[in-house]
């Protein structure tokens, strides 16, 4: 997989991810699906893992994607049915969708500002410039709670399980991304070190757990 290239946005399904990679490739803009799925659990990677189908593009990129998807969801506004779910929402609903942008699809973000501005409330580009600024810091935290996968990782490194070898990398190593495309280590310094000592720990284990199982079959 091309390190150049990082998750531009994140969908349930392959075809709406099939979609997406249509019109960015219309309009010259480099595309790779994936999905997330984890090796180990899918408790290792929290909220991400509630859409499996990533499309990915090169970082230099982002910015003009950005732009084809806004001027094409500018024009689908036009064409919107009146009976659309997105007018019965509340005022606080759709200023939501505006702070949690990387969860609603283009279309949905820029019909949420229009209704709002309908309705005579306040929304620019700095009010939006800081929401995606907010949005940014928030998910770019580590995840908590990771003790119960660090005792585990010790308990089957020691026991020389390849398991624990994996848990360790996994605290160790993984990444995520953000809607900016920036990548960050999914855990804190302190979980992260737990998981390079659980890794180290089942590397040097795991030869003489092999070795003893081999010879007890002698």
């Amino acid at each position: 997989m091309n390190e150049n290239y990082s998750v531009f946005r994140k969908y349930p399904t392959l075809e709406q991810v099939k979609d997406l990679e249509s019109l960015l490739n219309k309009n010259d803009i480099a595309t790779e699906i994936a999905d997330n799925i984890p090796p180990v659990d899918s408790s290792f990677s929290g909220s991400t893992l509630q859409n499996q189908y990533e499309i990915k593009i090169q970082l230099t990129d982002f910015e003009k994607a950005e732009k084809v998807l806004d001027e094409n969801a500018e024009n689908l506004i036009d064409q919107i049915d009146k009976y659309y779910y997105l007018f019965s929402f509340s005022d606080d609903e759709l200023y939501e969708i505006l702070l949690k942008a990387d969860e609603w699809n283009e279309f949905d973000y820029k019909l949420a500002q229009k209704i709002l501005i309908q309705r005579g409330k306040f929304v620019d580009t700095e009010l939006l410039k800081a929401l995606k600024k907010q949005r940014i810091e928030l998910l770019a935290k580590p995840e908590e709670n990771q003790k119960s996968w660090i005792i585990a990782g010790y308990v089957f490194a020691v026991l020389g399980g390849f398991l624990g070898i994996l848990i360790g990398y996994s605290l160790w190593t993984s990444k995520k991304s953000l809607p900016n495309g920036q990548k960050v280590y999914s855990y804190n310094e302190k979980d992260r070190t737990h998981g390079k000592n659980i890794f180290y720990i089942g590397l040097i284990i795991l030869p003489f757990y092999v070795i003893i199982r081999i010879l007890a079959q002698l």
